[in-house]
């Protein structure tokens, strides 16, 4: 990593550390149950920017595992999947501009992505990882969190959190998103990547300010940092999900990175990596569509 990036990652931890997170939790009855108790939490982040997390406690006696799902690219957040909440503590993050964090910026979608992107000190998702790692902090806090068995299910925002505040036991990275942006826009134009596309056809002169600002949150340059265990979908028909694609990230790893050949049938997935996180954090798989027998002879 190099001392620019050094610097604007140390001076984001150090405005972070400005505000306190004094988090404030309001129960919510109609979203909890005999198994499960649900809460609206508000946090304070960056700027003194106040977002939100779905969290939710299974019921009886802790401490649990826990994960936390990052900010998506959506406007509107919901808890984490039933299999999920039954098992463990669960945070869904609500970062800055989505709805129920969108005061005082209400984000559009598309067009989210753009905010702010030709400077890496004023582009949106500044504001947005911090909030992640906010979240994060708040999390490992809790009494009712086992510290030791902690992981973050999301894109590769997960490895900058990782890479800032260790403490996951495992991170399962579902697609690339801050790693190589810009190359990965240049190969789609699907949204939200088709947001750069458009930004840059509109605004050409911009193109190395954009790139500069996009490498500045890659994770490659974090990638020496992440000390959890790491589980990627791999697709090797894809230009962006094959061995050659991850190769230069996760051959920075202080662990070793496993891969997922996705199928496409999506539940058979959703099922391997479900068993992939419940051997990680010490817990029962919760298959959807396994037999009994299936349920201890999943493999990668």
């Amino acid at each position: 990593m190099s001392a620019a990036h050094d610097q604007w990652w140390d001076q984001l931890d150090a405005d972070l550390a400005r505000y306190p997170a004094r988090p404030e939790l309001t129960f919510d009855p109609l979203r909890s149950s005999d198994v499960l108790d649900t809460y609206w939490l508000q946090i304070t982040s960056l700027d003194g920017y106040v977002i939100a997390a779905w969290l939710t406690i299974p019921k009886g006696e802790g401490p649990f595992p826990a994960v936390m799902y990052p900010p998506s690219y959506m406007s509107v957040v919901v808890p984490a999947p039933y299999e999920y909440r039954a098992r463990m503590v669960t945070m869904t993050v609500v970062s800055r501009g989505q709805r129920g964090a969108d005061k005082p910026y209400a984000a559009a979608f598309p067009g989210h992505l753009t905010v702010g992107i030709e400077d890496p000190g004023t582009w949106i998702f500044r504001g947005v990882v911090a909030d992640a790692i906010r979240a994060w902090e708040v999390l490992g806090e809790l009494s009712q969190v086992d510290p030791d068995r902690m992981a973050i299910f999301g894109n590769d925002l997960g490895l900058l959190v990782n890479a800032r505040r260790p403490g996951a036991k495992a991170v399962h990275v579902n697609g690339s998103f801050f790693y190589r942006m810009l190359e990965n826009a240049g190969q789609t134009d699907a949204y939200p990547l088709e947001e750069i596309n458009d930004h840059l056809r509109t605004w050409s002169q911009t193109r190395e300010s954009v790139a500069r600002t996009l490498d500045t949150l890659d994770p490659l340059h974090q990638a020496e940092r992440v000390s959890a265990e790491t589980l990627f979908y791999r697709e090797q028909a894809s230009p962006v999900q094959n061995d050659d694609w991850f190769s230069p990230l996760v051959s920075r790893f202080a662990t070793k990175a496993t891969f997922l050949d996705m199928t496409h049938r999506g539940q058979v997935d959703y099922d391997a990596v479900d068993a992939w996180l419940a051997d990680q954090l010490g817990v029962q798989p919760f298959p959807r569509s396994w037999t009994p027998a299936e349920i201890g002879a999943w493999s990668i």
